[in-house]
């Protein structure tokens, strides 16, 4: 079977984009070709790829997405197919990947003035194409929480909705030798004995809350904060928090290690992930430290965190979003070495029994079905 996949932008370190390459290199291993359409690639190109670049441009990025919604539909039609796969929402998609949550309830809270415009017309189009009844997509969903919201809004049959289990890559689990590449990574970083890693990962540190823990660290008592320093690892302009984080005055204890193909020595290095996140379809890097036996601190929006409630691997923060408690709870989880020993070894006890890893197989499964 000949594959079409559609995507934006293909770069390493983004989630959307990761999910993509391991779905598509499972049709690949199955003994289907392999065919994408990006307007960027940024790495690598597998073997086998046939990586078609969409030579377009335009000043706004809803209407460059439409322009590359017009290309690769006029090269479909003159070299078809036998199945299209989307990663962004758009027309003609036999299969939709749904990263990105409901742009319709997203916007139903907003005034009139937000509905105007070239914006607002194409997402709401491009959105309709997918869920609307009428269509025939089948909706590759990730999160159980946007499923009701399709519905409400388009109409949207419940039997074109396949709910996928989380796919962690494997190497992101906890090894034999854990307790070596921890010290070889504090080692590097000139950690003391007595001193406290805080992670924070993922591509999009505005949305994943970023500024939120930088207040959180400021926040810590004087003693705490001494030895405490956040890493932050993630594909994003980091000026405007450095910035921050220089007004805090914690610039010195704060480092920005751009995106890294070698985060499972930090997963295992760090005493903790924070991720504060305002809105989060999922949140693989959640399960990423789950599965390494890092506790996490985590806002109940991600799609994933209520994972991490069931495996009593870290606290999951209600909302609405209190400052003061994402504050007190940072302190408070610094301060327990027990309680964060304790979060690490449900973490890992609940990885060996949960199905975290077999979404690249569950989506290929729909993606070949008759």
């Amino acid at each position: 079977m000949r594959l079409a996949f559609l995507l934006y932008k293909y770069f390493p370190f983004g989630g959307l984009q990761r999910d993509f390459l391991r779905i598509a290199l499972e049709c690949q291993r199955r003994g289907h070709a392999v065919r994408v359409y990006c307007l960027s690639w940024d790495g690598e190109v597998p073997a086998g790829f046939e990586l078609r670049r969409v030579p377009v441009k335009a000043f706004s990025n809803h209407s460059r997405n439409q322009k590359y919604i017009d290309w690769v539909s006029a090269d479909l039609a003159r070299d078809p197919v036998d199945r299209v796969v989307g990663f962004n929402k758009m027309p003609g998609l036999d299969v939709y990947y749904a990263a990105d949550g409901c742009y319709a309830a997203k916007m139903a809270g907003k005034g009139w003035l937000s509905r105007l415009g070239g914006r607002y017309r194409h997402f709401s189009e491009t959105e309709r194409a997918v869920f609307t009844a009428e269509a025939q997509t089948r909706i590759l969903m990730i999160s159980e929480v946007q499923q009701p919201l399709f519905i409400r809004h388009y109409g949207t049959p419940a039997e074109r909705f396949h709910l996928l289990p989380p796919g962690i890559s494997p190497d992101r689990r906890a090894p034999d030798n854990a307790a070596a590449l921890r010290a070889q990574l504090r080692e590097e970083f000139g950690c003391g004995q007595n001193d406290l890693l805080v992670l924070q990962l993922g591509s999009g540190f505005k949305t994943k809350g970023l500024d939120r823990s930088l207040a959180a660290l400021a926040a810590l008592p004087e003693s705490l904060r001494a030895r405490t320093r956040l890493l932050v690892i993630g594909q994003d302009n980091p000026k405007a928090f450095q910035a921050q984080a220089a007004q805090l005055g914690i610039a010195e204890r704060v480092q920005f290690l751009g995106g890294r193909s070698d985060v499972p020595r930090f997963l295992l290095g760090a005493d903790l992930l924070i991720h504060p996140a305002y809105h989060e379809n999922t949140g693989t890097a959640l399960l990423e430290a789950l599965v390494a036996g890092l506790p996490v601190l985590v806002t109940d929006v991600c799609g994933y965190a209520h994972y991490i409630a069931e495996a009593d691997a870290g606290r999951v923060l209600p909302s609405p979003f209190q400052q003061a408690q994402l504050n007190q709870c940072l302190a408070q989880m610094l301060e327990d070495d027990q309680a964060r020993q304790r979060w690490s070894a449900n973490g890992l006890s609940y990885a060996d029994s949960a199905d975290l890893y077999s979404m690249p197989q569950r989506a290929a499964d729909v993606i070949l079905a008759d």
